[in-house]
């Protein structure tokens, strides 16, 4: 169930709170208990320092972690060459990412270490590890593609895009959605978001009418 394996990697969800769930170090024990679920093990276990190091109010660490949830989930969605359930979790460890990355770039910038966006900017390069695997999945039926993942990642992409001043890193993202032969089948609120931002992006460019459009 991708909902449900969703809600247990969400660093917003309750047992996140939960400070028997807020370890340190817990490869060991996730190891012993998810060996054969590997790398599941690995993302579990990262999840559960990122909980700790939220705990002790370190973002950056947390941005570490959560970096690691990723690399590690798009090693996992490579393997699923013929379904595409575990794409709630994607939408959700991605955007944890994504809220980490900024957090630990205003942590690091009241230090005065680091520049603005640094680490959104990597995050943007991880996150787009998992687009590419969505956009080149042509194996599967249509019903279980993960090209469905694609719009979401996009999206993420346009909202880190946007913030950092690279605006131009959208257009690619842009014609590969138009081009995608799903383009008016995804779900409404993801595509009314990449509407907004596809709108915004024309405005900027000054081109006023497909920006109306």
């Amino acid at each position: 169930n991708g909902e449900a394996c969703a809600e247990l990697l969400s660093a917003s969800h309750a047992h996140a709170k939960n400070k028997k769930l807020q370890l340190e170090n817990a490869e060991a024990l996730c190891s012993r208990f998810l060996r054969p679920l590997s790398p599941w093990d690995e993302s579990v276990a990262a999840h559960l320092r990122c909980c700790w190091a939220a705990a002790q109010d370190d973002p950056v660490t947390c941005y570490s972690c959560q970096t690691t949830i990723v690399q590690t989930f798009n090693r996992i969605l490579q393997t699923h060459k013929e379904d595409n359930w575990a794409l709630p979790v994607m939408y959700v460890v991605i955007a944890d990412l994504r809220t980490f990355a900024n957090r630990a770039d205003s942590a690091q910038i009241r230090s005065g270490r680091g520049k603005p966006g640094e680490l959104l900017e990597k995050a943007a390069d991880c996150i787009m590890s998992c687009f590419r695997v969505c956009v080149s999945d042509t194996r599967s039926t249509l019903d279980v593609s993960k090209k469905w993942g694609t719009l979401p990642i996009v999206n993420s992409l346009f909202k880190i895009y946007f913030k950092t001043n690279k605006m131009q890193l959208c257009k690619p993202l842009i014609r590969a959605i138009e081009s995608s032969n799903i383009k008016d089948n995804f779900r409404q609120s993801h595509l009314v978001t990449y509407k907004y931002y596809v709108g915004r992006k024309a405005m900027f460019d000054n081109d006023y009418e497909k920006g109306l459009f």
